[in-house]
């Protein structure tokens, strides 16, 4: 026997070796072996699963009202009898509805006004708290108190305090000064309704920020403050521009709950006066589907539906487009 022919025979043993003890069989080097397919196929199984309850739940409670929502918006259908199929209609509608419009009006200045507010008492409350001490954190639960109680509690509660008969104005008559149509002037009552929602809402901004602020570094005040900085200028400079993001999830989260914003509406002001404070969850709710309009209700639900994630990738989009042109 040659060299040549023992050194073959001595790699074939050694080919053949291996491939027994990584559990391949021989002859085909790399081909996953049976215990590790039947392990994987296992392991998927385990996991599809454990995941099919979630997909269930999401698909039976989202998913599918959605689809239901986005027919029954192209229909005509009163709830009881059958569904006439009109296609975009109840759409087109959407923009000649007198009701519809004025809402959407004031819809849009409640969630504009609402969340600058919102956003701008928030961000000073918080930077005058961000210290950790116990008067810090007593005024931080003050002011998220308002958030945690029912919106319809509140409405009432600040009805009764400006109302027509309410605790500000008996005390102005006792003191011989006019009633303030804080809920029954047409232009005040929006202005109050916005304040009340602010004060309401403010309190959970607070706690955003006041988590945001405590990422920042505090090296970076510091040596701000020894290069002579003023607390304006490194509030400005370096600690907003640091919570940016915590301040675009704010934004999106009070456009979003604003544009749907009812039941404040329905405890403080009920729509009116003349129908000045009316949003369009509201109309949607007390007007469209209490004179049985199912089908013109629906589209209604669905282009706030459309109008929120629309707000939500804009504002996401345009943050995101700053923090590029910042970093390059």
């Amino acid at each position: 026997m040659g060299l040549a022919e023992v050194s073959a025979d001595s790699v074939r043993v050694a080919a053949r070796s291996s491939a027994s003890e990584s559990g391949a069989p021989a002859g085909r080097p790399g081909s996953t072996p049976p215990g590790a397919r039947r392990r994987r196929l296992r392991e998927a199984a385990l996991s599809a699963g454990m995941l099919a309850p979630a997909v269930v739940i999401y698909t039976v409670m989202t998913i599918v009202p959605v689809v239901v929502a986005l027919y029954l918006s192209l229909t005509d259908w009163n709830g009881f009898s059958s569904a006439a199929f009109v296609g975009l209609e109840n759409y087109a509608r959407l923009f000649d509805d007198p009701d519809t419009v004025r809402a959407g009006a004031v819809t849009v200045i409640v969630a504009l006004f609402g969340s600058v507010g919102m956003l701008g008492l928030g961000l000073v409350y918080a930077l005058q708290l961000k210290e950790r001490n116990w008067a810090n954190s007593f005024f931080r639960t003050l002011a998220y108190y308002p958030h945690v109680i029912s919106s319809l509690i509140l409405g009432f509660l600040w009805s009764a305090i400006l109302g027509t008969n309410g605790a500000i104005n008996n005390t102005l008559a006792d003191l011989g000064i006019g009633p303030v149509g804080f809920l029954f002037d047409e232009n005040l009552a929006v202005i109050t309704l916005v304040g009340v929602i602010v004060w309401a809402g403010f309190g959970f901004n607070v706690v955003l920020f006041v988590a945001g602020l405590q990422t920042v570094p505090r090296e970076l005040v510091e040596a701000a403050q020894i290069d002579g900085a003023s607390r304006r200028q490194i509030n400005r400079r370096i600690v907003i521009p640091m919570i940016a993001p915590v301040v675009t999830v704010a934004m999106v989260l009070n456009l979003v709950g604003l544009i749907k914003v009812y039941d404040i509406v329905v405890s403080l002001t009920d729509g009116g006066p003349a129908g000045s404070t009316e949003t369009i969850a509201y109309v949607i709710l007390t007007r469209s589907f209490a004179g049985t309009d199912v089908g013109f209700a629906t589209a209604q639900a669905v282009g706030l539906m459309v109008a929120s994630a629309a707000l939500s990738v804009v504002v996401t989009a345009l943050r995101n487009r700053q923090d590029r042109a910042a970093t390059s």
